[in-house]
């Protein structure tokens, strides 16, 4: 399926995720994740995390229930030393590893679902060439 003809989107912008607390988010994504501090205000932050922008806001958080999450990149090389700083955190997982490439699931304190990931969608597509899923289809 080839994308819409006309204007189209550039790739993602920045993620939002609603927090209870702004300065304990802050410090797990800036002492866990190695994240950017780029601004910090009463109700939120911003921060970049591979450079992808973040922010960071006050709000009611409401954790779901389904498969959704961020998913991190990280190299081979550093994988097991992002997972040991994540667990001497307190980070607590929420799913097993069950695909191709190395990951750790894990929950931030608002209980929002994120994953280190090694590897790419080149690779996810590869492991998936060579054992598709069910009903699978590849474009």
């Amino acid at each position: 399926m080839q994308p819409a003809a006309g204007p189209q989107v550039g790739g993602i912008n920045h993620l939002t995720l609603a927090v209870t607390e702004v300065e304990r988010s802050v410090r797990f994504y800036v002492d866990a994740l190695g994240a950017r501090l780029h601004a910090q205000w009463d109700k939120g932050a911003y921060l970049t995390v591979g450079g992808q922008w973040l922010c960071l806001s006050h709000d009611v958080v409401s954790a779901g229930t389904d498969y959704t999450h961020i998913a991190f990149s990280v190299s081979p090389n550093d994988f097991t030393g992002l997972v040991t700083r994540l667990q001497q955190q307190g980070a607590r997982t929420w799913k097993d590893n069950r695909s191709e490439g190395d990951s750790f699931y894990f929950l931030d304190p608002d209980d929002h679902r994120l994953e280190l990931h090694v590897g790419d969608l080149a690779s996810r597509l590869a492991a998936c060439h060579a054992a598709p899923w069910a009903g699978m289809q590849f474009f």
